[in-house]
């Protein structure tokens, strides 16, 4: 008496249904990457709308982008981040920084200026608000509405 077995499947169906769905699955990567994007985009919005609004420079700046050049079949990047150039200061309120001399914000231009010629007394350490990497606590949400559009787009 033997404890063994053997059975034979035959793929073939199951590869030639793969084969037939593989450009309804490649083409439904930009759009499922693009829902888990918009949930990271929210949240980061959000985390600016929580600090306040000083000049509103940080909150226009915060953009999601499509990456041609990390993107391709079946694989669509997106990136969440600010614009430098519209809130030169948003590192500073990422990361914190050290606050050595006095900052005051100009009636004039409605930018903030940093005057070198008056020293703090004692610097003062700023700790980083987290506006972007706390959007991170949003994965499982962003995971979910990839799936939930990469299932809706190939049909299951």
């Amino acid at each position: 008496m033997s404890d063994a077995f053997s059975i034979k499947v035959a793929f073939g169906g199951f590869e030639d249904f793969i084969a037939s769905e593989e450009q309804k699955i490649i083409d439904a990567a930009r759009p499922a990457a693009q829902a888990g994007a918009q949930v990271l985009y929210d949240a980061v919005k959000n985390n600016v709308a929580a600090l306040g609004k000083k000049t509103g420079n940080l909150d226009r700046s915060i953009y999601q982008a499509f990456s041609e050049d990390k993107s391709g079949p079946g694989k669509a990047v997106y990136h969440i981040s600010w614009n430098a150039k519209k809130a030169p200061h948003g590192h500073l309120v990422e990361n914190g920084y050290i606050k050595k001399w006095e900052v005051v914000l100009s009636k004039k231009t409605g930018k903030w200026i940093t005057l070198k010629n008056r020293p703090l007394a004692t610097p003062v350490h700023i700790p980083g608000k987290y506006f972007v990497r706390r959007a991170q606590d949003h994965f499982p949400q962003a995971y979910e509405a990839m799936r939930a559009e990469f299932l809706r787009r190939i049909g299951v």
